[in-house]
């Protein structure tokens, strides 16, 4: 498998987290969205982008689940038909559409957009992650993961989305149980693994 992303945290932090935990083979190649070879694999010139053989993969989501798939015997999703497999995409759906969702307004209007295109979203971005926020804490309850007893995608999706949120310069909204939840998991060996192949593509 060929992990494409920045070289340094993203989206494809999560994937390479994923591939990490799964004990896959794989390589990184850092790349800019502009670039021709991201261009061919991704019209939308967007990372992460997952190859694996003829299959090219886009949205993190979708690259963490064939992770899991490929790889069951990680434990990375619960099996199909379970009550635990409809609460893990229940929380997976939760997290790229409500949760980081606000952060990605506020790096929008702040970094990606020209100045003509920018706005303040201040107080639209702080009441829609302080509620997306409050449906996480209530989820979680000071639990280790968010679905059943073990870790999941579910967890390195919403991890690094709560990782976001600090560097976007949202971490005092942030619960103690968020951020014990959070710096529990981002000690984890293959996370500290995956990172650091980031960093030193």
């Amino acid at each position: 498998m060929k992990l494409y992303g920045f070289g340094g945290p993203s989206r494809a932090t999560r994937v390479a987290w994923a591939l990490e935990e799964a004990g896959a083979e794989w390589s990184y190649q850092a790349s800019h969205p502009r670039s021709d070879e991201v261009k061919a694999l991704n019209p939308h010139w967007k990372m992460p982008i997952l190859v694996d053989g003829d299959l090219v993969l886009t949205e993190s989501l979708a690259c963490c689940n064939w992770v899991a798939q490929r790889f069951p015997e990680a434990g990375l999703a619960p099996a199909l038909g379970t009550r635990e497999r409809a609460e893990y995409d229940r929380w997976c759906s939760f997290v790229v559409t409500e949760l980081e969702q606000p952060l990605w307004t506020h790096r929008r209007h702040n970094v990606v957009y020209p100045e003509a295109l920018r706005g303040d979203v201040t107080a639209s971005v702080d009441h829609e992650l302080g509620r997306a926020l409050k449906v996480l804490e209530a989820g979680l309850q000071d639990r280790t993961f968010l679905v059943g007893d073990r870790f999941t995608c579910a967890d390195i999706l919403c991890v690094h989305t709560l990782s976001w949120a600090r560097g976007e310069g949202f971490e005092e909204r942030l619960d103690p149980a968020l951020v014990r939840y959070r710096d529990g998991h981002r000690s984890r060996p293959a996370f500290q693994r995956a990172t650091a192949r980031e960093a030193g593509a």
